[in-house]
């Protein structure tokens, strides 16, 4: 018989636990429980290291980044992203572990929400108050390559997949305008660093540096750093790959200063 292997990451102890134990009343199904994003991650990690890799993530929608009464850590750029909650779980997951299978549990139904979930890398959005049939069933269909969603989601999933669809080609259109210096000078304020650290990147001076953002920021019709960044992600646009330098931002932060480019 093969088995299939579940990790069920909840906040909700009662919740985790509680789901784990009729999930292991069926034969085919092994199962775990994670409390947090982290905690998921180092049971995905440890299970690859012992040779037991997992099958399903099942995942809490609303999952906080670390347990309550827990401070929040910042993270080495090297490091797996911290994961803020369910779907930035989900995200993460398709990174590190693309072969793992994720299913997001919500406690109510939200297009926007299972929109994102999908995009993230999600293969299936259920409600936490369905039957245990009804999940088990999602989980081995998620398995056979199968998408599952509530039949009351699908026309508001579709429709703002569409629109997200359709954001992100004026995204990247605008982005095609950019030359590649430009380009360039965009990716490095994706990854968080201000004006002198993007001179001394790219062998350019201060003021250089200055006239490409400026450039940048009228090609893509916005007026600040903060705005420059969103777009560019939207379009796809990665971070510049660099090291943390003393006193540099780190990767994925945004420098700006009271409106002025840093």
């Amino acid at each position: 018989m093969v088995r299939i292997r579940v990790l069920v990451v909840d906040d909700h102890r009662i919740f985790a636990e509680s789901l784990a134990a009729a999930l292991a009343a069926e034969p085919d199904v092994d199962v775990s429980a994670a409390g947090s994003g982290p905690a998921a991650l180092r049971c995905l990690e440890r299970a690859v290291a012992e040779g037991r890799r997992f099958d399903v993530l099942l995942v809490d929608s609303d999952l906080a980044a670390v347990p309550a009464g827990v401070p929040a850590q910042r993270e080495p750029a090297s490091a797996p992203p911290v994961t803020a909650d369910g779907i930035a779980l989900v995200a993460g997951v398709r990174v590190s572990h693309p072969e793992v299978r994720t299913v997001v549990l919500a406690e109510r139904d939200d297009a926007r929400r299972a929109a994102l979930a999908l995009q993230a890398g999600a293969s299936g959005w259920v409600a936490k108050d369905c039957s245990l049939s009804r999940l088990l069933a999602v989980i081995r269909g998620v398995l056979r390559e199968e998408t599952h969603l509530p039949p009351a989601l699908l026309t508001g999933v579709l429709r703002e997949l569409t629109a997200a669809r359709k954001h992100r080609t004026d995204s990247e259109r605008l982005v095609e305008s950019l030359t590649p210096r430009e380009h360039e000078v965009l990716r490095c304020m994706v990854a968080g660093l201000g004006r002198k650290d993007v001179a001394a990147r790219l062998f350019l001076s201060p003021h250089t540096v200055r006239t490409h953002m400026q450039n940048v920021l009228g090609k893509l019709g916005v007026h600040s750093t903060l705005a420059a960044v969103a777009l560019a992600r939207r379009a796809g646009v990665r971070p510049a790959d660099l090291p943390n330098l003393p006193g540099q931002a780190l990767a994925g932060d945004v420098v700006e200063r009271s409106g002025q480019l840093a």
